[in-house]
């Protein structure tokens, strides 16, 4: 899978981590930055691994800031990119079963080291569950992205 990966500063140790663990894991990394801990704004980490994913350079993308919070909030302006933030295994891997996320928005200052390896690990290893109900909420969702009402 080719998984692409930003953070701002407050994220970039984890983005660093995770990265490597990811690679190791087999999947291709489209390290989109930030590239220091020096100050920068999360809504251009998050735009970039989005429109990486809806140019076709990635198949999925990890957002990692101080709280998670700002990062998801920005990839979810993307039409075509549904981002959840989790600090959980359950929700990583639910979120792609059944809502069909293509980002993961990771806390930094938040989720440590492990858990976040294992969260990511959940993320990448789901696959949308192509049940009626999944489908129809998802159409769902598109309808609102589609008419933004």
């Amino acid at each position: 899978m080719r998984v692409a990966i930003g953070a701002d500063h407050a994220g970039f140790e984890l983005k660093e981590a995770l990265k490597q663990e990811i690679a190791a894991a087999g999947h291709s990394v489209l390290d989109l930055g930030t590239d220091s801990t020096e100050s920068v704004d999360y809504p251009d980490y998050s735009a970039a691994v989005g429109r990486a994913i809806l140019a076709g350079r990635a198949d999925r993308g990890i957002v990692v800031c101080g709280s998670g919070a700002g990062a998801a909030i920005a990839a979810n302006k993307l039409d075509g990119i549904r981002c959840a933030q989790a600090a959980d295994t359950y929700t990583a891997h639910q979120a792609v079963e059944h809502d069909d996320i293509n980002v993961l928005a990771l806390a930094a200052r938040v989720t440590g080291g492990a858990v976040a390896s294992e969260i990511v690990t959940a993320y990448l290893g789901a696959k949308f569950i192509r049940d009626e109900r999944f489908i129809r909420r998802l159409n769902k969702v598109l309808e609102i992205e589609r008419t933004h009402t």
